[in-house]
């Protein structure tokens, strides 16, 4: 049984794990639940762990991964924040709590897809544009949007590590040429340099930001700046 706070945050992770493929930072849990300070994320992120529905993963910024999610998400607030509204989640993609965990079928291996892997990208300062591809890599098909062409890109550099996305993985792009405020997108600089930042406008002018402090953002003119794609996911070997 879970308190209104605590399925509020899971249903917060799960929906940005499925829109971004990373999982929010605190910060963003905080202002999302309106919490007053990070301790009692860390409070809420304990118990999801203690109950099974999330795991935290070590030596990852970040790194959240949901297990499963309660069967029944309308009855399940209990303890002094109950009772709560119910929470409309799409749980197609995970588990109910009663599934056990069993090794993949052969239909959930048939289930995936070959995409190209165009190069490296920039996680860092721009570096030359990407346009040759590599190799192949299977991705499972719940990573890819029903619509839309994928690539995939492999990381170098450390600027998005607090969303994640650390130095050698492996990014899922879903092709587009537009992006909402925040998005993590591959952007096309000049026409001859290419980098993986969150793209903001702002007064008329596109903002690339990274997700480390040591580096600045950089503005360029709306002309400069061409989106080649959005993350939708992310791969990761140990």
């Amino acid at each position: 049984m879970l308190t209104k706070k605590q399925l509020d945050l899971l249903n917060f992770i799960h929906q940005r794990l499925q829109k971004d493929g990373v999982p929010p930072s605190f910060d963003e849990m905080k202002v999302a639940l309106d919490l007053r300070s990070k301790s009692g994320i860390h409070r809420l992120i304990t118990a999801l762990e203690e109950r099974g529905f999330i795991r935290r993963l070590a030596h990852r910024a970040r790194a959240i991964e949901i297990l499963r999610l309660p069967e029944n998400m309308t009855g399940a607030a209990t303890g002094d924040d109950a009772p709560g509204p119910a929470i409309n989640i799409d749980t197609r993609r995970t588990p109910p709590a009663s599934a056990p965990r069993t090794p993949p079928s052969e239909e959930a291996v048939i289930a995936s897809l070959q995409i190209p892997v165009m190069g490296r990208i920039a996680a860092g300062v721009p570096i030359e544009a990407i346009n040759q591809i590599t190799h192949q890599i299977a991705i499972p098909q719940t990573m890819l949007s029903s619509n839309g062409k994928h690539y995939a890109l492999e990381v170098r550099g450390d600027s998005m590590i607090n969303a994640g996305i650390n130095d050698g993985d492996i990014v899922v792009i879903r092709e587009c040429d537009t992006a909402d405020d925040g998005d993590i997108v591959v952007a096309l600089v000049a026409d001859e340099e290419a980098t993986l930042k969150r793209l903001f406008r702002r007064n008329g002018a596109i903002a690339l930001e990274a997700e480390n402090p040591a580096y600045e953002t950089r503005i360029f003119s709306q002309d400069q700046v061409k989106v080649q794609g959005r993350l939708v996911g992310l791969i990761r070997s140990y």
